[in-house]
């Protein structure tokens, strides 16, 4: 993989192609440049962060019973390592794929101009050091070992699990308990920690774009002078919100299936999951509020005085008796001039200041919400839940 510019044009981009996990990857066998072998990443990684707590607390005899919380009832930890971890794996193929058009698009579409290629590429060079750094993934890799360790050490002594029990020294580790403290957590907490990472990069290159010279037209038809493809794109870390959301949805069940607790109880932190998993993803975007903000003024104003202009021509020539040598109204396409005056005047007034819309925070919020629907049945009995929808169907 090369990340040098050729014949003048910008580098590929991408979040994801760098760094020495992927590396690692690559010598493992474990992908083909640039993300093939998806399945084996897909199985592989999971399973190594599962099967062997499985294994461990079969033998030890706590995995489908011997203690309060068994193996196999730790709802949390399936939902972390079989729903959680395989989602963020395969979001790098996603992201991979449509970020990387959606940077080229600024060059496409005209948005940066001439002058402004060079910062445009230093941009995404800069973003493409950072990305493949050694010294951030090993940072990340030492505060999942240090802070990250130290966190679920103080959850330990809650309860008596199959990877924990208490003893009057505090906590005890089962063997099981030793591969999910030191292993499979850190393993998802450091590929978790690598996409926060990454859509910090994401934002360092847009707040760096938005600081160029850009050619935005309030007149165009996406609504947002021509950054729409920006909230588009972000369609592209809908498995990663999704996985964030899991992770949240099995530690509630988890609770009110072992601690008896109510899904009411956990009312904040059902909003806050989905509300924090969109504002990671269109957070960033909103580094373009004043460039667009200024567009929609700048367009308001040049767009009323052309419109007043045509309008008192339009207004001297049929209302007050302009037109030359009788010539007729019908047929002319002074009318249709001025429709579509106003028109594109509307474009312009109705334009956002922002680059996605109501429909982009649907279809991430959407997908953000499904793994939580499950907790609705804590509330009822499924047969309850049932017979009250076929109430309403039919």
């Amino acid at each position: 993989m090369k990340d040098v510019l050729e014949d003048g044009k910008p580098m590929d981009f991408s979040l994801v192609l760098g760094g020495p996990l992927y590396q690692l990857f690559l010598r493992a066998r474990m992908a083909q440049p640039p993300l093939d072998l998806l399945r084996r990443r897909l199985v592989g990684i999971p399973l190594f962060a599962w099967a062997p707590l499985l294994l461990l607390s079969a033998l030890e005899g706590q995995a489908f019973g011997g203690v309060r919380v068994p193996f196999l009832w730790d709802i949390e930890a399936h939902a972390r390592f079989l729903v959680a971890l395989p989602l963020l794996i395969a979001a790098e193929v996603i992201v991979h794929q449509r970020l990387g058009p959606a940077v080229r698009q600024f060059l496409e579409r005209g948005i940066v101009r001439k002058e402004g290629r060079p910062r445009l590429e230093a941009a995404i060079a800069s973003t493409l050091r950072l990305r493949n750094s050694v010294l951030a993934e090993l940072f990340l890799l030492a505060f999942v070992l240090t802070v990250g360790h130290y966190l679920w050490r103080e959850r330990l002594a809650l309860q008596e699990t199959w990877y924990a029990r208490r003893t009057g020294s505090g906590p005890s580790l089962s063997l099981a308990g030793q591969w999910y403290v030191w292993i499979s957590l850190p393993l998802f907490q450091f590929i978790l920690l690598r996409w926060f990472y990454r859509l910090l990069l994401w934002c360092r290159f847009l707040w760096g774009v938005s600081r160029l010279d850009l050619h935005l037209m309030p007149t165009h038809p996406d609504r947002a002078a021509g950054l729409g493809f920006l909230g588009v794109s972000t369609q592209a870390f809908a498995p990663l919100l999704v996985g964030q959301t899991a992770v949240v949805s099995g530690l509630i069940a988890s609770r009110i299936l072992h601690e008896g607790a109510r899904v009411t109880d956990f009312r904040m932190e059902i909003v806050g999951s989905v509300t924090l998993a969109l504002v990671l993803v269109l957070g960033p975007l909103v580094v373009f509020l004043p460039k667009l903000l200024a567009a929609k003024r700048e367009g308001l104003r040049e767009y009323g005085l052309l419109a007043n202009r045509y309008v008192r021509d339009f207004d001297a020539k049929w209302v007050r008796g302009g037109a030359k040598g009788g010539e007729p109204l019908l047929g002319s396409g002074d009318i249709q001039s001025l429709a579509d005056l106003a028109n594109s005047f509307e474009v312009v007034r109705s334009m956002r200041v922002l680059p996605f819309g109501k429909e982009t925070v649907l279809q991430l919020g959407v997908p953000a919400a499904l793994p939580l629907l499950p907790l609705a049945l804590s509330m009822f009995p499924l047969e309850e839940l049932f017979r009250r929808l076929l109430v309403i169907l039919l």
